[in-house]
């Protein structure tokens, strides 16, 4: 049997009704409901003046409110906002005071609090904050499992142009898969290189580097144009916490012995850099021992991947019970007759999502998790969750 519930009215009447049977005191009364006296005769003064209605509870809002703004304050503020709607209320507050110096005006907390209930204040669109990957996961047992990539410092070299050295190492064998001297880290100088890898080494299962720019954006799911490439050739972004270069730190140690060894003193210019990188990386490879392979050479470890550059890149393939929408040139996907923003990374790409519950669905790019999409707010908000592995 379900429990029987009482709201205060109904224990007030209960209260006036045993008082009226005048078969005990007041004081005994007001124990027995655990109220004070003073509260017990409250109520029954209520009663005696107003009825039963005198029992229901009243507002506490109080009948005058000293610092409650002047109407005519009130009226020069939101016409001054309906002069110029672009105004804030510290501009409009300005020209007010200026008008009258004498009149005594509001903060302008209580201004935008008016200008809020009037309907007049704008909505700031916050940018979304992009969601952090947790700590990655993929422990390479043998070659190709997983690739580590990121730009060790740039420098300038004595014709005065900058190199970016792009690094990229497979984290089994510490062999050195590629290190080019580039001018710049723009995304589409970086997809060359990694095309000219893919062709002569095959496809890793995964590639490794940190939150920055051509490996990571502030897109949703942390989604660049050079990962998205990525994804398609079954390729599986992983990305380090921010903050926490330790997390690919069997790279980032390789990149002190480069620098002592290729990169000082700098070279003439950037030909002369290269044949210098050329030179470290099949030393590196072939004669020198690594102690992080008990002193073996990381070529003798090293094999190209059996899974070699496809000549088309397929679309993003997804399980049957998941829903699929085309993101479009916009960056949105159509939802319930509705627009939903996404990212333009994905443009021209399918997305999944997968319900997890009433009105929310988990959206997915390839195995990386974007976010979560609410109906309700028609929004894909980031839920800050690690990049979650999914077979498609």
């Amino acid at each position: 049997m379900p429990w029987k519930e009482s709201s205060p009215v109904d224990l007030k009447t209960q209260f006036i009704s045993e008082y009226l049977r005048h078969t005990i005191s007041v004081a005994e009364l007001c124990r027995r409901y655990g109220v004070a006296r003073k509260t017990g005769y409250k109520w029954i003064e209520r009663y005696e003046s107003d009825g039963p209605s005198g029992l229901e509870d009243r507002s506490r809002r109080p009948l005058t409110s000293p610092a409650r703004m002047p109407d005519a304050i009130a009226d020069a503020i939101l016409s001054a906002r309906r002069r110029h709607p672009t105004w804030g209320s510290k501009k409009l507050l300005r020209i007010l005071s200026d008008e009258n110096p004498d009149r005594p005006l509001p903060s302008r907390r209580a201004a935008n609090d008016l200008l809020r209930r009037r309907g007049l204040a704008r909505h700031r669109v916050r940018p979304r904050k992009p969601g952090l990957p947790g700590k990655p996961s993929t422990v390479a047992t043998e070659p190709n499992q997983l690739w580590c990539v990121d730009f060790k410092g740039h420098f300038k070299t004595l014709d005065g142009r900058y190199c970016y050295p792009l690094t990229v190492t497979d984290a089994f064998s510490r062999f050195l898969v590629a290190c080019v001297a580039l001018t710049s880290t723009e995304s589409a100088a970086v997809q060359t290189a990694f095309l000219q890898l893919f062709r002569r080494y095959g496809l890793p299962d995964a590639i490794k580097s940190d939150n920055g720019t051509p490996f990571a954006s502030t897109a949703l799911g942390r989604l660049s144009q050079l990962s998205v490439v990525w994804i398609l050739l079954g390729i599986r972004p992983e990305l380090i916490q921010p903050g926490k270069p330790q997390q690919n730190g069997q790279h980032e140690r390789f990149h002190r012995t480069l620098k002592a060894e290729a990169c000082r003193p700098p070279k003439a210019n950037l030909s002369a850099q290269q044949r210098a990188f050329d030179r470290f990386r099949r030393e590196f490879n072939f004669d020198r021992p690594h102690e992080g392979i008990g002193l073996e050479r990381p070529a003798t470890l090293f094999r190209a991947s059996p899974r070699p550059l496809p000549k088309r890149i397929e679309p993003v393939r997804y399980p049957a019970h998941f829903e699929t929408r085309l993101v479009s040139t916009n960056g949105g996907i159509r939802w319930r007759s509705q627009w939903v923003a996404v990212t333009t990374t994905c443009a021209g790409h399918h997305i999944g999502l997968e319900q997890v519950d009433h009105q929310i669905w988990d959206v997915y790019f390839g195995p990386v998790k974007l976010g979560r999409l609410l109906e309700d707010r028609l929004r894909i908000e980031d839920d800050r969750a690690r990049l979650t592995r999914r077979h498609v």
